[in-house]
């Protein structure tokens, strides 16, 4: 019994060095840890336009959390901003380009789009369902503070999170095509 059982596994061995026997790497599991799959999100903006965050595949994304309320929310916005004018027509090793979808936790309208236009926004990509901490994004990202935020690569994998001031664009600028 011993030697059919080691005879087989030979063969086994055999045969998938040949290329008969194919393995596949498994999909990425659906999470919000480094590595998983980032949970698709789908709302909508301001002007009632909606944004899929899969709308992005192929884009490196930073997946930024925040409201018009919170302040160190309103201290970090400059620094989002700062990235997005200089990595947004970026040419990147990894991915087409550099896209921000900004998640707000707000819950009234009006104050989410001053926010916007007095901090200077300028990215198409704000979405909110306006229901505060009970905001359907924030609890399937499980965000429990803001200003949080996720980066994903092109394959909407998630490469890092929590950067903030300075941590941004280093870890931008290790995508950005060196000549």
């Amino acid at each position: 019994m011993k030697k059919t059982n080691f005879l087989l596994c030979l063969a086994a061995i055999a045969i998938a060095g040949m290329g008969f026997i194919r393995y596949s790497t498994p999909a990425a599991t659906i999470g919000t840890n480094i590595g998983n799959q980032a949970p698709e999100l789908k709302f909508k903006s301001p002007d009632d336009k909606e944004f899929a965050l899969s709308g992005y595949k192929g884009k490196l994304v930073l997946l930024d959390f925040w409201a018009s309320w919170c302040g160190p929310c309103r201290m970090e916005n400059p620094n989002v901003l700062a990235a997005y004018k200089q990595y947004h027509n970026a040419k990147f090793s990894d991915a087409s380009g550099f896209e921000i979808y900004s998640v707000s936790l707000d819950r009234d309208k009006a104050s989410w789009k001053n926010a916007i236009a007095a901090d200077k926004l300028d990215w198409p990509c704000h979405v909110s369902d306006l229901k505060y901490w009970q905001s359907e994004a924030g609890q399937l990202y499980g965000i429990n503070s803001i200003p949080m935020n996720f980066l994903i690569d092109k394959n909407g994998i998630i490469i890092a999170k929590g950067l903030r001031g300075q941590d941004l664009f280093n870890e931008l600028e290790k995508h950005v095509k060196k000549n």
